[in-house]
Order: C-alpha cells, then structure tokens, then sequence
C-alpha cells in the first residue's frame, strides 16, 4: 500500500499501484490491507464508513501542474514536476517559462501563468490540465454535435448545445485540481489529498474544479443482494489469502526481474495489454509457468558463453523448481489477485453509475460504451490505492497513442445536471 508521500511522488514520476498489485508488492499483509480498502469504499457508498476515506475521480489530464504562491517570497508561480528538481524550474513571469521549457509544455504553461493567477490561489496546489486554446474540436457522436478535448488518452466531449459545453468554450484552459501543498519552504512542502475549489475566484477564462467523486443522485449506493454478493467475494478473498500466506510473503521478497515473483507481476499485466481477462485460476497458473520457462530460455538463447547459459539455465530452473513446490499455495495466491481484482471491477462498476457521465470508446464509425479512468482512494492514515478495470481503461492506455489515432478514439461525454 503506498503512503501519500509515495502517492505523491507517484504523480511526479512513476505509476501509482492497482488495488490487486498489493498482495505481489506486500505479500500477505498486502491482501488484507486492500481487503480493508474494499470494505471500508462499500461502506463509504451506503453511509456506514467508519473509516474516513477520500476517493477522487481519475481524470486522463496532462501535464500536470504546479501552482500557487511562493510561501519564500509571496510570489505567484506556475511550473512542471519539475518545480521539485534538485535545481527547480519554478516560474514567475513568461521570461522564466521560455527559459525553463520549451515546446508544447512551454505554451500550455504560458496560458497557465496568464490565467491562473485570476483564481485568487493562497497556498500550492496541484491539477490536471485539460485543454488550452486550440486543444478544443467539433465532433459528432451518434448524430449528436458535441466539443471535444484530448489531453492525454481519453478525449473528453460535451454535447454543444449546453450550458457546460459554452462555459468550456469560453474558457482559456481547463484544470481539475486535486492536492494542495502547505509548507515555509518550496523544498519541504507537505501535501494533502484534495483541494477546495470553492475558495478560488470565479472567472470565465478558467474551467476548473476539484476531483472528488460525487454521487448526489445516489445511485451509487449497493442494494441487499449488492451488498450480500460483495460480502460473499470479500469472504472469498480471506479464504484464499489464508491458504496462501506463506507463498505471498515469499513471492513479495522476489524483486530480481528475473524472479517468479516479479514475474508473475508481468504476466498479468502482460495478459492486460493483451486484452485477456484474468478469470481461470488453473489455466492462469499453467501458462505462467510456460510463460517463466520461456522468459528464461529466451535469456538464455541470448547468451553467448557457455557461463552466461549455465547462469540463466540455474536461475530457470530453480524458479521452476519453487513454482512445482509451491504448486497449491501459488493457487491460492493466483486466486486471491483474481477474487480482489473480481471485488474490485465490482465496486468500479458500481461507481460507473452515475448518470451524468456517460462514456464511449470510438472504433471505426460507431461507438462503444466504456467508462472513465478510475479512481484514487485514500485513508486517513495517508495509504493509496488505484482503482481501475485495467481490462477496459489500461488495455486502452496500453494500446492507445496520445491524441486523436487512427481507428480507436477515447471519448467521455459529459452531461449538465440541471
């Protein structure tokens, strides 16, 4: 489970872990922590939570941005990740940018530096960007006009004739803001989950709001069978990480690429790149060990001294040997990555509900229902966690280039509450 510093780091450079991922990165603690995770987000939908949990809605924007007052020297900034370098690139006039950046990042930086000041930002915060003028197309969708924007992977389109689709017009740029900074010292700040967008300044020029997952319709909330079959996998998910403890905590030591536990860990998301569910336990657990053979017969064909092969062909066969001695506890440890996974798809979809999001996936000249990125949840202790169907969102963030491609298109309709 990752702290929110971790978290946050995460943003700057690095990938922040699925739910599942945990019972590979932290063995059998792991489980019971995304476990807890999964009962208290239940709890959280039907109003019973216990355990204070933010949960905030992924949005697909980049880059990511850096602003706010200097708490050194009371100066408005706006940067990159890079405003945490060993030797920043923080940004107080348009001279800095150009000295800074340069590129596509220099130009969305400049709008940010013109505009976000209009916001009345006390403090630090962080956001995704968007769009910026030019980013913003027409499209049709099921005959329907809609604006469009695609600051990542997903493409992000409004139904033209309302009220959200001619505020976004209006705007310069769009941000969703999702953690604030507090600190003396740019080096040493200290940041926290979510922002209060209801403190900033209201001004045409900026489209912006915080990423806190909202479900005022309630629709969202698990009903008693929900609830009952929630509770039957989670029960699930105990059974099968007792059975295989012992293996877990074994397989989470294993962090040489070439180990089973680093492995196995590839092979799903092998099997996610390529579109496979994650379902079969005993199939699952047969092709993992043809998949280790074959990883290491591969390192080995490559080698040219009759040492580098002997070495390679030890490692083969000594992972081998660990997954046929381990044969029944490797199940259950399959097992519970694929219960967990299973638990959680269901509380994702359950979050999908919503109906003033609706989400498509483009292919060709029709469309296809999908859903948004995921989610981010985080306890009051600072652990966080992704939520994410990665058969849907990461196949497609595999797969995907950035922007408009040829042949599949991400798009996400919004739809104005009244």
């Amino acid at each position: 489970m990752y702290s929110f510093k971790q978290y946050l780091n995460e943003a700057k450079n690095t990938h922040l872990e699925h739910l599942e991922d945990e019972i590979i990165n932290n063995g059998y603690q792991g489980g019971i922590n995304a476990v807890e995770f999964l009962k208290s987000l239940r709890n959280m939908l039907v109003g019973s939570s216990r355990r204070k949990l933010n949960v905030s809605v992924k949005w697909d924007g980049a880059p990511a941005v850096f602003c706010g007052v200097n708490p050194e020297n009371g100066k408005f900034f706006v940067g990159s990740k890079s405003i945490f370098n060993v030797t920043p690139k923080i940004n107080y006039t348009q001279a800095d940018i150009r000295k800074n950046h340069d590129g596509g990042l220099a130009t969305k930086l400049s709008v940010c530096l013109k505009e976000l000041p209009k916001l009345g930002i006390r403090g630090v915060v962080q956001g995704d960007l968007l769009f910026t003028p030019g980013d913003i197309k027409s499209v049709s969708i099921r005959g329907e006009d809609a604006i469009a924007f695609t600051p990542n992977t997903i493409t992000y389109a409004v139904p033209e004739n309302t009220d959200l689709a001619k505020k976004i017009k209006r705007a310069k740029l769009g941000i969703i803001f999702h953690t604030t900074y507090n600190g003396r010292k740019m080096a040493n700040l200290k940041a926290s989950f979510g922002v209060n967008v209801n403190r900033f300044a209201k001004t045409p020029a900026v489209f912006f709001d915080d990423a806190s997952y909202k479900d005022s319709s309630g629709v969202a909330t698990f009903t008693t069978t929900e609830n009952e079959q929630y509770d039957s996998m989670l029960r699930m998910a105990m059974g099968s990480l007792g059975k295989g403890k012992r293996v877990l905590d074994l397989l989470k030591r294993q962090t040489n690429l070439l180990s089973v536990g680093a492995r196995l860990k590839i092979y799903f998301n092998t099997m996610i790149r390529q579109g496979q569910t994650i379902a079969n336990v005993k199939n699952i657990q047969k092709d993992f060990r043809k998949y280790y053979a074959q990883v290491l017969d591969d390192e080995m064909s490559n080698k040219k001294t009759a040492n580098a092969k002997r070495k390679y062909a030890e490692i083969r066969n000594a992972g081998l040997r660990f997954i046929d001695s381990n044969d029944n506890e490797i199940y259950f440890a399959i097992a519970s990555y694929v219960t967990l996974q299973r638990v959680k798809n269901f509380l994702v979809n359950k979050m999908n509900q919503i109906k003033s999001i609706g989400t498509f996936l483009q292919k060709g000249n029709g469309f296809v229902v999908t859903n948004p990125e995921g989610y981010v949840a985080v306890d009051r202790i600072g652990n966080a966690v992704k939520l994410v169907d990665r058969l849907e969102f990461s196949t497609a963030n595999f797969t995907l280039a950035k922007n408009w491609i040829k042949g599949w298109k991400v798009l996400e309709i919004l739809y104005l509450k009244n």
